[in-house]
């Protein structure tokens, strides 16, 4: 088989692995200005911006690979590792911050075994620390997000977001 056939086969099947994006590649792809709704897409589609779909984007667009991954890790919003089934969102806001925020992350910490950015081995949690969430007159909160929808849990206590973990790893 030649190089010419695979890079024919291989871009296929890059394509066929990115279809659902491909709506968007279309729309987007050649509008300046557009890479970042472009990749909270591919982010919204895939869980997580892989190389692979980076360098897809890339291929498409044709933007730099270095220059996508540059904005994918200067905005927060974008992970390039997947995420556990539920992401806990831990406020660190001013009121959780007072009413005791760092007490809630170490107990969440010990109890799941993983750090802020982290996801715990059997990939069910993963762990973000988020500058607000907007509910201040819960605080300290955090909110839990997975497919079913977002959950959010206030006036948390370190025995409280103990047992909230082990409910929601029940149900998975």
């Amino acid at each position: 088989m030649s190089d010419k056939a695979c890079n024919c086969d291989c871009a296929k099947e890059r394509a066929a692995q990115f279809a659902d994006l491909a709506p968007t590649l279309e729309q987007y792809a050649k509008v300046p200005g557009s890479l970042i709704t472009i990749l909270q897409k591919a982010q919204e589609i895939y869980g997580y911006l892989s190389v692979d779909a980076i360098n897809y984007i890339s291929e498409v667009t044709g933007i730099k690979p270095a220059k996508i991954y540059g904005v994918a890790t200067f905005y927060a919003q974008f992970r390039l590792q997947p995420i556990g089934k539920y992401l806990i969102m831990l406020c660190k806001g001013t009121a959780c911050h007072v009413n005791g925020a760092d007490m809630i992350e170490e107990s969440i910490c010990e109890h799941l075994n993983i750090q802020d950015g982290e996801t715990t081995e059997d990939g069910i949690f993963t762990l973000n620390n988020v500058a607000c969430l907007g509910c201040c007159s819960l605080a300290p909160v955090m909110m839990v997000k997975s497919a079913d929808g977002d959950e959010t849990y206030g006036n948390l206590t370190k025995d409280s977001v103990k047992k909230v973990l082990d409910e929601i790893r029940e149900r998975a």
